[in-house]
């Protein structure tokens, strides 16, 4: 069998799990192949259809996502390495990042909460050109991961990462005060309709977050006056029906807040400035 004729075969195999079944095949063909889409479609499809491609192609019809398939995931024209110890980072987190740069374009001190695979803290350090960073976790498997994408970009130098849980007292009591705070916490409700490729596989620690999705943002936001710099900024990633329930926590920790869309027009982050009156000095 020939690449094409695999491609055309896996295509239709993968339709009834994937909304994207032929640019999956493209991209599990590649991997079996060891080059990239662009070479596979330009200088391969008459080649004998490498033997581990059905493999993969199994893999994808239980539902595991591409990314983990492939160990890695392009965001924000970076690369970077996933496994499923982290969530996938989406094109809408991209909103996130834009956002913490646009308010904050060149952070001396950045923190993350639920630093996960490092995508957000490392792609704001690499945009803004420098800073220090931290990105905090409960999980070790999650800061392992951060630890080589640091590695992998070459800013283990400027990127602490801790393992931390702020639901735990005093997670916080020696990091300082920061510039800029990015969280991307978990934000699903239990008991919501998602996708099997992300209920069965990315981690629930990482997405769900009590009947409203609202547990993480009630225990963390409270806590962020204290771990910001004069004119710092927090920026949070949040469901696109949460928005003005998480507005409605920041105010009462004494927020003001103005909300970011993502391409496809949904409430996707909310940029947090403390007003004037509960500016906490340290």
């Amino acid at each position: 069998m020939t690449v094409a004729e695999a491609l055309r075969e896996a295509t239709a195999r993968l339709s009834v799990t994937s909304d994207s079944a032929r640019l999956d095949a493209e991209l599990l063909m590649a991997q079996a192949l060891g080059v990239g889409r662009n070479d596979l479609l330009l200088r391969h499809m008459r080649d004998d259809a490498p033997a581990g491609f059905q493999g993969l192609v199994a893999r994808r019809e239980r539902h595991e996502p591409v990314a983990y398939i492939l160990g890695r995931k392009e965001f924000y024209g970076r690369e970077f390495v996933v496994a499923p110890g982290v969530l996938i980072p989406r094109m809408d987190s991209e909103t996130t990042v834009a956002a913490a740069l646009e308010a904050c374009p060149t952070p001396r001190r950045a923190l993350d909460c639920g630093v996960g695979s490092g995508a957000l803290l490392l792609t704001v350090l690499a945009e803004a050109g420098g800073g220090e960073g931290v990105g905090i976790d409960r999980s070790e498997e999650a800061l392992a991961i951060a630890a080589r994408n640091a590695s992998r970009h070459a800013m283990g130098h400027c990127a602490t990462l801790l393992r931390r849980d702020w639901s735990r007292p005093g997670w916080a009591d020696d990091l300082g005060r920061f510039d800029l705070i990015l969280a991307n916490p978990p934000y699903v409700e239990d008991d919501a309709a998602i996708e099997p490729d992300v209920r069965r596989w990315e981690p629930e620690g990482a997405l769900f977050a009590g009947p409203e999705g609202l547990d993480d943002y009630r225990l963390l936001i409270p806590q962020l006056p204290a771990l910001l710099a004069e004119n710092g900024v927090a920026v949070l990633e949040i469901g696109a029906t949460q928005a003005e329930a998480v507005a409605a926590i920041a105010a009462a920790a004494g927020f003001i807040w103005d909300l970011r869309r993502d391409l496809g027009g949904r409430p996707r982050a909310l940029v947090l400035r403390l007003r004037s009156d509960n500016v906490q000095h340290g």
